[in-house]
């Protein structure tokens, strides 16, 4: 059996090489008419999601499709890095056995994965790849965060639901170098998208979304300054001085206790009032600002 039979893409049905008779035949209209009353054909769905966040699932049309631990992390492997040479990916999913061993590996779990209901590896050559009738959530994810995050966002343009970017963490308990390295670039992702999506539906004035997308932030990394300063926007944003007070205070304990230091001269501005009990009012600098985060 050749290599690009163990690795085949999906086929879609092409109906654009159809003769007109042979549409005719089928119930079709003819390439670019439309019968009355009957709508465009919409593009066809992907096949197959892969999804990384949270457990690892591979699900087509009937459900979830149940493969094994090497098939898991080739399709995780390739999920995050779309394409590869057939010598990185099994260096990088077998790196305690020998090249040989490695390959062989390789084959078996490319034979395996041709054996599920939607083929989900096509190769090109020495390359392999996801193939494109699998659709991958951590790509969903990344594109609304760079979109987001990019200079060329607008600030009327729409804003991304919260859910596609507060979701569960890159495959947990997966402990591979490979996988840290992602998880990590996908966090640190994730913490910057919520804070500007924090600071876009302040603006709008839409503070309940600003506050969920801010606490979410500091549920993920509870020690990260800014996130704090995106909720104590929210409250300062709302004239709710005395929830601002409050979650300040809130923080400023957990660092004490956790670090030994106190919040930073910029968020500790940001309290209308003084430890001493003399009032003030707000520093205009200590909003937070947008930041244009090109991370990757």
């Amino acid at each position: 059996m050749a290599w690009n039979d163990l690795t085949a893409a999906p086929r879609r049905l092409d109906t654009t090489a159809q003769t007109p008779a042979a549409q005719t035949q089928a119930g079709q209209a003819p390439a670019g008419q439309t019968p009355a009353g009957q709508a465009q054909a919409e593009q066809p769905p992907a096949l197959a999601r892969l999804r990384l966040f949270g457990a690892f699932r591979l699900e087509g049309a009937e459900g979830g499709i149940a493969v094994t631990a090497n098939e898991q992390r080739l399709l995780a492997y390739l999920g995050l890095h779309q394409r590869a040479p057939r010598s990185v990916v099994a260096g990088t999913l077998w790196p305690d056995v020998t090249e040989e061993h490695a390959q062989g590996s390789l084959r078996t779990a490319l034979w395996r994965l041709r054996r599920v209901r939607y083929p989900a590896v096509g190769s090109d050559g020495d390359t392999l790849y996801l193939a494109d009738g699998v659709s991958v959530d951590v790509d969903d994810f990344t594109q609304a965060a760079l979109r987001l995050t990019g200079s060329a966002h607008e600030p009327t343009d729409a804003l991304p639901p919260l859910a596609l970017l507060a979701r569960g963490e890159l495959l947990p308990g997966w402990d591979e170098e490979w996988i840290c390295s992602e998880r990590e670039r996908l966090r640190q992702l994730r913490l910057h998208a919520l804070e500007l999506l924090s600071a876009r539906h302040a603006r709008r004035g839409c503070h309940a979304l600003a506050l969920e997308a801010a606490l979410t932030c500091v549920a993920i990394e509870p020690l990260r300054e800014s996130a704090h300063c995106a909720v104590v926007t929210v409250h300062l944003a709302e004239s709710n001085v005395v929830e601002a007070i409050r979650h300040y205070e809130a923080f400023r304990r957990l660092l004490r206790a956790e670090l030994g230091i106190e919040p930073s001269a910029r968020l500790a501005g940001m309290i209308p009032y003084r430890a001493g009990g003399a009032a003030r009012t707000p520093s205009p600098s200590a909003e937070i600002p947008e930041r244009h985060d090109r991370s990757a």
